[in-house]
């Protein structure tokens, strides 16, 4: 697939997508998402690929879903932003959620709707310092959907996330990080480089050990102790078995840096 609304590229075992219509704030369309598909895909099955940087281009992240690709003339059935739903972000949030590797995502700029909620969908959120965290959906008479009403709550707490949801006010980065909404505020003409820098960390790394913290917190709140003790002990047992545990334990007992293979 030629794609026209995102950019792709593979590098040293990292793969970055931008979405890539910065006159819109990178907002979604129907043609966008089927090219963010297509890429995700790839990620998947490419056994090389073993991390994930998602950012936008040009002076903002993601504005959320383009009305513009849902207008309806005078008369018209209305959209089913149901069905949008269940078609595009809820696929979207649950591949970058279930993808088994590290997903960082870089904040440039406005993160608003959906667009903010696919960058917390992400396992490491850095965000540059001019960027800005806007559930947006209280404007337009609409809940927080792409999954912002399940994982606000968990991060910042119910007060925090009823303000955000319900005011639509814009969050800082700075404060974002203060509130641990985020990972990291980095200045914004190192967002970038400190983005490429990690993924490239991650793409190095002990990849089953990585994507399996990150199954165990993803889903570690609807288990009681005893049962993330047992789960600890069963992927403890796996991992120990893994090439990249071995050759992490050679590594440091040789005094030297580890070859992880990502298996």
């Amino acid at each position: 697939m030629a794609y026209e609304t995102i950019l792709f590229e593979v590098a040293d075992g990292a793969a970055i997508l931008t979405l890539n219509r910065p006159d819109r704030l990178n907002s979604f369309t129907v043609a966008m998402h089927g090219e963010v598909a297509d890429a995700l895909s790839k990620v998947e099955n490419d056994p090389a690929i073993r991390a994930l940087l998602l950012t936008g281009a040009g002076r903002g992240f993601c504005a959320g879903q383009d009305l513009g690709d849902r207008a309806v003339a005078p008369g018209e059935k209305p959209v089913d932003l149901g069905e949008s739903v269940e078609r595009f972000y809820n696929p979207l949030i649950r591949r970058l959620t279930g993808l088994k590797m590290p997903v960082v995502c870089a904040v440039n700029g406005v993160a608003a709707g959906a667009g903010a909620n696919i960058a917390l969908a992400c396992d490491i959120v850095l965000a540059g310092r001019s960027a800005k965290f806007i559930q947006s959906f209280a404007n337009i008479g609409l809940i927080p959907d792409s999954g912002g009403s399940w994982v606000l709550p968990r991060l910042v707490g119910q007060a925090r996330a009823l303000g955000m949801a319900m005011t639509g006010e814009p969050v800082s980065a700075e404060k974002a990080e203060a509130w641990g909404l985020i990972w990291k505020c980095v200045d914004d003409e190192a967002l970038q480089t400190e983005a490429r820098t990690l993924v490239a960390k991650f793409a190095a790394g002990p990849t089953r050990g990585l994507a399996e913290t990150k199954r165990l917190i993803g889903t570690t709140w609807g288990r009681a102790l005893d049962q993330e003790l047992d789960l600890q002990r069963d992927t403890m047992r796996e991992l120990g078995n893994s090439d990249d545990y071995r050759e992490g334990v050679a590594a440091f007992m040789e005094k030297r840096q580890p070859k992880f293979s990502g298996k």
